[in-house]
């Protein structure tokens, strides 16, 4: 899982393994894909609310048009709180099996899944909140 790869908005490369010691909600979209555009506003808000030194959400566009079209997307409906992510190649798909976009792995601070999600979600309805709290609680470093 750490060796999946890609870029930051800066282009600077990154990987899963820089996220070690953070629950990550790991989410692979792209801007031509509807439902993606639609969850985007709620994988923001989760960010706003939980994210820092316990969890990241990491928004993997798979766009092969680069940075300026994820960069426009933010500015068009207003995206603040997450980072920009590029997988141009779109590697990432096939090194963790996900087929179908957007499909959304929770892992462990260890960058281990604890399970997947194909399909929108509201990531920021009160159930999945008070989810990822208690994987944070349960997976605290000791």
């Amino acid at each position: 899982m750490e060796d999946v790869r890609f870029v930051d908005g800066e282009g600077k490369p990154r990987s899963l393994a820089d996220f070690r010691g953070k629950v990550v909600l790991l989410n692979l979209w792209a801007t031509w894909c509807v439902p993606c555009r639609q969850e985007m506003p709620t994988l923001d808000r989760l960010q706003a609310k939980l994210g820092g030194n316990d969890f990241q959400v990491v928004a993997l566009s798979l766009d092969q048009g680069g940075l300026q079209v994820v960069q426009d997307f933010y500015r068009e409906i207003g995206i603040q709180h997450l980072q920009i992510y590029l997988d141009e190649q779109m590697q990432t798909i096939q090194s963790l099996g996900a087929f179908g976009l957007p499909v959304t792995l929770l892992l462990d601070r260890e960058g281990r899944e604890l399970g997947r999600k194909a399909g929108a979600a509201e990531w920021d309805s009160p159930e999945v909140i008070e989810f990822v709290q208690e994987v944070m609680a349960s997976t605290a470093r000791k």
